[in-house]
């Protein structure tokens, strides 16, 4: 009766080839994250009437942050002992087989990205002078729709999804050989980022421009991360050493995140951040000039 009730996932992560590349599910997520993030952002700095000349250098600052973010996540997170090796530490960055075929990154780890999110706007800020707490309060709102992309990319990659359920919305993933139904921790957590989303934009849009810098992105990083927390206990674990381990490796790098959000709100709270998007005063120089 289990078998009738679960759901046979076998789709080709590929969407369509092109010759001998192929456009994947995963890679359209990333797309869809960004295109979408940008477009959101854009009209945020409008709506505030911030000059969205601090937008055009935004997106290759994130780009970049996530993708190098994530995937050094991953091999020092999860990994180590593959990838740093003489033998195996070009992977990191070369996503190329043997035979010049391009793979992409076999490995990718949100709490990395997020690291690497954070360092990137420190870099933004320090050329652009923006308040920053003020800036993460507003892109906090796009990664979380983001993220949500992202795990149905892994959906369709059939990977990182959960353990055995008898549940009626379990997922046997046939392409990996699965003749069991398992959680789909990927819807689980996409949900959770587009709820976190919408809440974000619906907050923002009614008590955006009144609320104190820093106290959306701090709820934010406690309902994403206490999210993934909890989404982890019914995850298969991501690599061998996790085994028998009280708490995963993703619940581990959760924590911080969580504590860090609580104190976060609580300093907003206390007014110890900036107000406003430039409290410092526009920065006009010829760099920042068109």
């Amino acid at each position: 009766m289990r078998q009738l009730l679960s759901v046979h996932w076998n789709v080709d992560p590929v969407m369509f080839h092109i010759g001998s590349y192929g456009l994947r599910y995963y890679s359209l997520g990333f797309l869809l994250a960004f295109g979408l993030g940008l477009y959101i952002m854009s009209w945020i700095f409008k709506r505030e009437k911030v000059n969205d000349k601090y937008i055009e250098s935004l997106l290759m600052y994130l780009f970049l942050a996530v993708l190098i973010g994530a995937r050094l996540g991953h091999c020092l997170f999860y990994e180590p002992d593959y990838f740093l090796t003489a033998a195996h530490w070009t992977e990191i960055i070369w996503p190329f087989d043997s035979a010049g075929h391009f793979v992409g990154y076999q490995g990718l780890a949100s709490h990395g990205a997020a690291l690497g999110i954070v360092i990137a706007l420190w870099l933004y800020w320090r050329k652009y002078k923006l308040n920053v707490w003020w800036f993460l309060d507003r892109l906090s709102i796009v990664v979380a729709l983001g993220g949500g992309f992202i795990r149905l990319g892994n959906l369709f990659n059939s990977e990182i999804y959960g353990t055995v359920t008898s549940l009626p919305w379990g997922f046997v993933f046939e392409r990996n050989g699965e003749t069991l139904p398992k959680h789909p921790t990927q819807i689980y957590e996409a949900l959770s980022y587009f709820i976190i989303f919408a809440v974000s934009m619906v907050v923002y849009v009614k008590k955006g421009l009144k609320m104190k810098c820093g106290s959306m992105f701090g709820w934010w990083l406690v309902a994403l991360f206490t999210a993934r927390f909890l989404i982890e206990f019914v995850k298969n674990d991501q690599v061998d050493f996790e085994q028998g381990m009280f708490l995963n490796m993703g619940q581990w790098l959760s924590v911080p995140f969580i504590v860090g959000g609580l104190v976060i709100v609580l300093l907003a709270r206390r007014d110890k951040f900036p107000q406003g998007a430039f409290p410092w005063g526009e920065v006009n120089n010829k760099k920042t000039k068109k």
